[in-house]
């Protein structure tokens, strides 16, 4: 599409606010400790509190449903938690992560140096790209290929029983064993062929001490299970709500990006324009894409901002920027619109292109 001097110059100046904005507002915002513990600790009182509702409770009664429906996202919220853990720096609200991985990372097997990869999806030299754990060209998928990718997150709890119970302990007699689940299994991808590094010498403390309370967590259940001091409707229940909470984050995982880049590596507002900000208020995708990852076009655009942060930057960009700002073609009603968006794409390879091809200029 050819545009005229004019049309262009303005659409440069778009780009050049955008990246100046970036440049203002990337050290303007400092964690809030007492605002992480506050949140933290009040969605792990309510998730574990309806827990444990639901657990007592006869299966699939009225209260049952209400209780593990609760439990499902307040303890997603706190899950996600583990996004802010990968952005904070070390330090910046001590004792978080210990904190995070004793209510929620290790009693559901999910140790906290699982996301150690997170940094790769936000470098600029491989998102969207094969290194790229976090990015698919989902939208080339068929819609039935996107149902499977949602469906499959059912198995989730299983598998992480596996590789940190029986694999893991298996592993430290096996050294190919061990090899393949620290570089092929010790991450959160949707990517199936990214592989992680191993753990560098200043972080295999950090690693081992994980490593070893998620083993115990799991044998421990184990033998409480064999002694009948824990009841097997609970350990239902566990996978339940474990289940629940990787198929919703799935689901909200679809509406965080277009997935349209053909592994070709994209500028900064190329990956701003494949990022997604749910900017309606429905309850689900207030919901479903907590701790500010309703912002994530905005996150990947300034991902040194806390969570709080998110929601004023975001108002204050729209009073900033003119209606033909790039920033404004990355929204979307909420999290279904996102998701049908993506479910409508055509699957042939002519739609997983960059986004400097797939839109017009004038709005890139």
């Amino acid at each position: 599409m050819a545009l005229n001097s004019d049309t262009q110059n303005n659409t440069d100046k778009e780009t050049l606010i955008l990246i100046d904005l970036r440049r203002q507002l990337a050290t303007a915002f400092s964690p809030r400790p007492w605002l992480y513990w506050c949140d933290l600790l009040l969605s792990a009182f309510i998730g574990w509190g309806a827990f444990i509702v639901g657990a007592n409770a006869q299966f699939l009664s009225l209260i049952y449903i209400a209780a593990t429906v609760i439990a499902i996202v307040t303890l997603l919220r706190v899950i996600i938690f583990i996004h802010e853990l990968a952005h904070l720096k070390r330090g910046a609200v001590p004792g978080l992560e210990f904190a995070w991985n004793l209510l929620v990372g290790v009693p559901f097997l999910l140790p906290s140096v699982m996301y150690d990869s997170h940094g790769d999806h936000h470098r600029q030299a491989t998102f969207a790209t094969v290194q790229d754990p976090e990015y698919a060209p989902i939208a080339q998928w068929s819609s039935s290929h996107i149902f499977r990718f949602i469906a499959s997150m059912i198995f989730v709890p299983a598998l992480l029983a596996l590789r940190w119970g029986l694999l893991g302990t298996l592993s430290l007699f096996l050294p190919s064993l061990r090899r393949f689940l620290i570089t092929r299994a010790s991450s959160l991808v949707i990517n199936p062929h990214y592989t992680r590094p191993f753990p560098q010498r200043d972080e295999r403390l950090r690693w081992y001490a994980q490593e070893f309370a998620t083993t115990l967590t799991f044998w421990s259940a184990v033998a409480a299970f064999l002694s009948q001091v824990l009841p097997l409707s609970w350990l239902y229940h566990w996978y339940i709500v474990g289940a629940g909470i990787a198929i919703v984050n799935q689901v909200r995982t679809l509406a965080a990006h277009r997935y349209a880049n053909n592994g070709q590596q994209l500028s900064a507002v190329e990956q701003l324009l494949d990022s997604v900000n749910l900017t309606g208020s429905p309850w689900l995708t207030v919901l479903a894409a907590p701790v500010g990852l309703r912002y994530h076009a905005l996150h990947h655009f300034l991902p040194t901002l806390p969570y709080h942060s998110l929601g004023k930057v975001h108002r204050q960009l729209l009073t900033e920027l003119s209606l033909k700002s790039p920033y404004r073609s990355t929204e979307e009603r909420g999290i279904l619109s996102a998701v049908w968006t993506l479910v409508q794409r055509q699957p042939s390879a002519a739609n997983v292109v960059t986004l400097s091809a797939d839109r017009p200029a004038a709005e890139v």
